[in-house]
């Protein structure tokens, strides 16, 4: 590969050696039920202003230019890979993995993944695919991604905005991370890489979790973080296929990774118990999980040292998974958001037409940040359900979305996990209870809800249950929830233009009958 170097290089170790060394080096301590807990510094989530494409022959017409995906110019990529090139030189110990992106043979990738730290290399180890062993003795990776946390970048030289980079290069196969210790920019690395290729043989890439129930009927978690992709997915009545990242074949559902990436903050064993038990066992890694450090006993409500804390661990260690990763193609597709206006139902069913307009807008929303005198909430739209990771246009996406969806008459939900009865700033407004959402699921997915008697949401079009077997039908109606009806229709009517002014970029690119699916103000039923 060019690299010169005089670190001991271990390749392909297993995870407890791995887990080992990063013990024995300071990198992270066992908590008491054995999990590795490590902290990422001052990096806690993904440093989405410090990632650049290189603009070239190979990218100039093909990547979407713009906020979400930056261009580097060759110049500084190769100093970049120079000073990488010259730090791994230095080193007294390098990780070396060889992993696949990709469940599915046929439209996997093979990726080559050089780390400093042991525990880098144990969680993309964990989270990528792992190769048999007898497919690594003539493994002849086509994409290499270095990742030095220590390295510091200098904009001035690298072109970067920081000292931290995540720089691709789609021409020399070649991904760079450095100034950053949080981990999950090496997985979404991957992501970035699936989502450039695989839409050129007509692949749909997702950022979704993905099941199997029962009678052999896969769906798909679209939703931005804290929406309850994971959550929803790692149910113990279902198959889990994956809790993140897919492609969508003429044959399958197929999982990126081999491993699960959970949200660790306020994690209970009632709420969630199928990942709570992944943090009591050897092989898992806690990022910025607090451990008292005398009985190595874990805090998951303290957010001191991050609001995103994270753990890694194999897709086994949730029960009844997908032995081979992949399942059947779609027959539900589910849109999870976060309401905090409190405006959208529990669930609505959605044509095909709308199921791309709300797969483009990308749209759930949060309550914004905790300081005092906040009073509204904070709309988020990520198009795809996942813009940071998408190369290409959303309408690449889009379209394919759209055509897989007609070719397999797939249904298509919206699901909101947010607030109900008012905003999610107001006293006593409560998140939608997890129960709740999984009984709306759960009829989605058997088919009954389908013979439902609906109504036609006056604000977004798409059809709402009137009532389901075992819930409260006034929970279907989020305007009849609100003490004030007339707050709530002026509510929804600034939601409504907040899905118009953020569609507006998408419109020319999309056909007359997604155009028509956007929704609009019109009196209350």
């Amino acid at each position: 590969m060019g690299i010169g170097t005089r670190a001991a290089i271990h390749w392909n170790l297993l995870t407890p050696s791995l887990i080992e060394a990063a013990v024995q080096r300071g990198e992270g301590h066992l908590a008491a039920d054995g999990p590795l807990v490590v902290a990422t510094g001052k990096h806690t989530g993904r440093s989405a202003q410090d990632k650049f494409i290189v603009r070239d022959a190979e990218t100039e017409d093909s990547v979407w230019w713009g906020k979400v995906n930056k261009p580097m110019e060759p110049a500084h990529f190769a100093a970049l890979k120079a000073d990488f090139l010259a730090a791994l030189s230095d080193r007294d110990n390098l990780f070396v993995q060889d992993l696949y992106g990709g469940s599915q043979p046929e439209h996997r990738v093979k990726v080559r993944v050089i780390n400093e730290l042991a525990w880098h290399n144990a969680f993309i180890r964990t989270l990528l695919v792992r190769p048999e062993a007898d497919a690594l003795a003539g493994f002849e990776p086509e994409y290499t991604i270095i990742d030095l946390p220590s390295f510091r970048a200098d904009p001035a030289r690298h072109g970067s905005r920081t000292e931290t980079v995540i720089a691709v290069n789609f021409s020399e196969k070649l991904i760079l991370i450095g100034g950053t210790a949080y981990a999950g920019e090496m997985k979404k690395s991957v992501f970035g890489l699936l989502n450039y290729l695989l839409p050129l043989d007509g692949i749909m890439p997702m950022h979704c979790s993905a099941n199997i129930g029962a009678t052999g009927d896969t769906a798909v978690f679209f939703g931005l973080s804290g929406t309850g992709k994971t959550t929803l997915s790692a149910d113990a009545s279902r198959t889990l296929i994956g809790d993140d990242e897919h492609g969508w074949s003429d044959t399958a559902v197929f999982n990126f990774e081999g491993g699960c990436y959970a949200k660790m903050i306020r994690l209970s064993a009632e709420a969630e118990p199928e990942i709570f038990a992944t943090t009591k066992r050897f092989g898992t890694i806690l990022e910025n999980v607090v451990m008292d450090p005398v009985t190595r006993a874990l805090d998951f409500d303290d957010a001191s040292l991050a609001e995103n804390s994270r753990g890694s661990y194999p897709i086994d260690f949730i029960p009844n998974t997908s032995e081979k990763n992949l399942g059947p193609v779609p027959k539900n597709i589910i849109f999870l958001t976060a309401d905090a206006y409190g405006v959208l139902p529990p669930i609505a069913k959605l044509t095909p037409e709308q199921a791309m307009y709300h797969f483009l807008s990308g749209y759930t929303a949060r309550v914004a940040g905790t300081e005092i005198g906040v009073t509204e909430p904070e709309a988020t739209f990520s198009t795809c359900f996942g813009a940071p990771f998408m190369p290409r246009h959303p309408s690449v996406y889009g379209n394919l979305l759209k055509e897989r969806i007609a070719k397999g008459g797939v249904d298509c939900w919206l699901v909101n996990t947010g607030w109900s009865g008012g905003k999610a700033t107001m006293p006593g407004i409560k998140r939608m209870p997890i129960k709740l959402t999984r009984a709306l699921l759960n009829a989605a997915l058997d088919g009954s809800l389908n013979s439902a008697e609906f109504r036609t949401d006056p604000n977004f079009g798409f059809k709402v249950p009137v009532s389901v077997a075992g819930v409260d039908p006034a929970t279907l109606d989020p305007r009849q929830s609100w003490a004030d009806k007339a707050d709530y229709d002026m509510t929804a009517a600034k939601l409504v233009d907040l899905f118009n002014e953020n569609f507006a970029q998408f419109a020319e690119h999309v056909d007359e009958g997604v155009r028509q699916a956007a929704p609009q103000c019109l009196p209350a039923e």
